[in-house]
């Protein structure tokens, strides 16, 4: 009779080969430990709506708006170097256009969408294309003054409604349409910058962000790279405005909110910076959570504040990296 002898064995240990994305798969197993994160990512984000009310469906379309926002804001500032706070001046320019288009042409929202997320991305990049031979605290500045301009220019001018707005536009057709059209664009935008940032263009963005100077020396034009890349995020952006100019029917100074620059970077702390997926998790996790603490009144701010000093003082990685940590720790019986 033979003994058995069993020990435990950490699964991503036999299956990583030297780096993090090189796999060698050798059992359904493991397959299955690779696939089971983004499964659940994917299941979890499209069945939730079937399990909320209509009040709580309209707060996972606003947090969707934000995880856009805060996948932008991830991919300029980790992989790029910008620190763009410009997230609300992408939000109203989508929204106007879309709303614009709608009150004036009578075009439908889900024709006015399209061209607006276009032509917002086009807009909102020529007018930072200046700014982009800036870097750090003076590039974030910059853009965070861009939603301020627009808001009183509009106020000054009294054009596009002026602080009225305006109102009765058109919405999308049903429900269900407006829950699963912003959870499914989340959904391909994050698979699709992952698999962007690991291509060469990717690569030329880190080195852009590490030492520009020696991408430059390459032959490399950094100018056009770093359009792109403002091109992308302000994308995101902008069907996040034209998205929610539909979604309520109205537009209004308000898409120019500051909330739309702040609240992205607290979820990209609060879920993990760099990591991609870590922003768009803490946007679903916070944009509920601001919600929830409303009751309180004023009050909520402070209980929203220490929340976040709570996860800078003591989980500075964010969300996304402690689950990982801990899942790739889990471990397995093996007989020797």
């Amino acid at each position: 009779m033979v003994d058995e002898t069993r020990r435990k064995k950490r699964l991503d240990r036999s299956i990583k080969v030297r780096t993090e994305g090189l796999y060698a798969l050798s059992s359904w197993t493991e397959m299955l430990y690779l696939i089971l994160p983004r499964a659940l990512l994917i299941v979890g984000l499209l069945t939730l709506p079937l399990l909320l009310d209509m009040y709580w469906q309209r707060v996972l379309c606003a947090a969707g708006i934000y995880a856009l926002l805060a996948l932008g804001f991830d991919l300029l500032a980790e992989y790029v170097g910008l620190v763009c706070l410009g997230g609300a001046f992408f939000i109203g320019s989508g929204g106007y256009i879309s709303g614009l288009l709608n009150a004036h042409l009578g075009w439908s929202a889900l024709f006015c969408i399209p061209i607006a997320t276009l032509g917002g991305a086009i807009f909102s990049t020529l007018v930072l294309i200046p700014a982009l031979r800036l870097r750090g605290i003076y590039f974030a500045i910059i853009s965070f003054m861009f939603p301020m301009f627009a808001r009183y220019i509009i106020i000054a001018l009294s054009i596009f409604g002026g602080t009225e707005g305006i109102s009765a536009l058109g919405t999308l057709p049903n429900v269900w349409t407006e829950i699963y059209l912003i959870l499914v664009v989340v959904i391909i935008a994050l698979f699709a910058i992952r698999r962007l940032v690991n291509e060469d263009i990717g690569l030329i963005l880190r080195g852009i962000k590490d030492n520009d100077q020696a991408v430059k020396a390459s032959g490399i034009n950094i100018t056009s790279y770093k359009i792109k890349a403002v091109f992308i995020a302000s994308l995101l952006g902008s069907f996040g405005g034209a998205y929610l100019s539909h979604l309520y029917g109205w537009l209004g100074i308000s898409l120019f909110a500051m909330d739309f620059s702040i609240l992205p970077i607290a979820a990209s702390v609060m879920g993990g910076m760099g990591t991609l997926a870590g922003p768009v998790l803490g946007a679903f996790a916070l944009t509920p959570l601001s919600e929830a603490l409303r009751g309180f009144g004023q009050l909520r701010v402070v209980i929203y504040c220490f929340i976040l000093i709570g996860f800078i003082v003591y989980k500075p990685e964010g969300l996304l990296n402690y689950f990982q940590r801990k899942y790739h720790q889990f471990e397995l019986w093996e007989t020797v």
